[in-house]
């Protein structure tokens, strides 16, 4: 009885080492949207079972990240209005709390600090997709100020979606540049103790990230 247990254990381990794979490879830009998933050989090359792949693939079914269309396949996600505005509940919910009762460390500001000075290399050298990837690592480092492993779980998945999203706005180069400098006074305010002006001040930017983007994909659908 333990050992079946315990290979029920490993086998969910497993299909979540799986689902949390292919989730790093959609936030990193290396799966998009429209992509579809080989079974076959995504099964060789992470060394799983295709039962067990499907399983992930039914964890991120889940999340949005991909959809299952019968007789097709597997396909990376493009997100739409509906499930930009739910990417942004989260977001409003999570991170603008995260700098509000979050204490970062002068190491925290440092590291945040970083992401910012290869934000603004990218945004030098016109790089969009370097842009986009330091965007990511930002709000990743906001909400590990939470010091909570379920948030930064649950903001893995919200950032993934994220990624798909961003794919919407290759036609909107610039849209990443505006939020660099955003980033920067964020993390000014939080060295001075200003977390209330912090916390309000990433309202209203993840507002304006938003409308931008309903716009955008608003836009394309008419």
């Amino acid at each position: 009885m333990s050992t079946e247990v315990e290979q029920q254990a490993e086998h969910a381990h497993t299909t979540a080492w799986i689902a949390s794979v292919l989730r790093a490879r959609i936030a990193a830009g290396q799966l998009t949207p429209g992509s579809k998933l080989s079974e076959q050989s995504l099964s060789a090359s992470l060394g799983v079972s295709r039962n067990t792949l499907r399983q992930a693939f039914t964890t991120l079914a889940g999340e949005s990240i991909v959809t299952r269309i019968p007789n097709r396949g597997v396909f990376v996600a493009a997100p739409g209005v509906e499930e930009v505005r739910e990417i942004y509940r989260v977001r409003r919910t999570i991170e603008p709390a995260a700098v509000l009762w979050g204490r970062p460390s002068t190491e925290e500001l440092d590291a945040m600090e970083d992401i910012i000075r290869r934000a603004r290399a990218a945004r030098d050298a016109g790089s969009v997709p370097d842009m986009a990837n330091a965007n990511q690592a930002f709000h990743e480092a906001v909400v590990a100020l939470t010091g909570s492993g379920s948030l930064r779980e649950l903001m893995d998945r919200v950032l993934a979606e994220m990624r798909l999203v961003f794919h919407a706005m290759a036609s909107a180069p610039d849209f990443h540049t505006y939020y660099v400098d955003r980033n920067a006074q964020l993390v000014k305010r939080l060295r001075a103790g200003e977390n209330e002006l912090a916390a309000a001040e990433l309202r209203e930017y993840l507002d304006a990230a938003e409308a931008e983007l309903l716009a955008h994909l608003e836009g394309d659908a008419r």
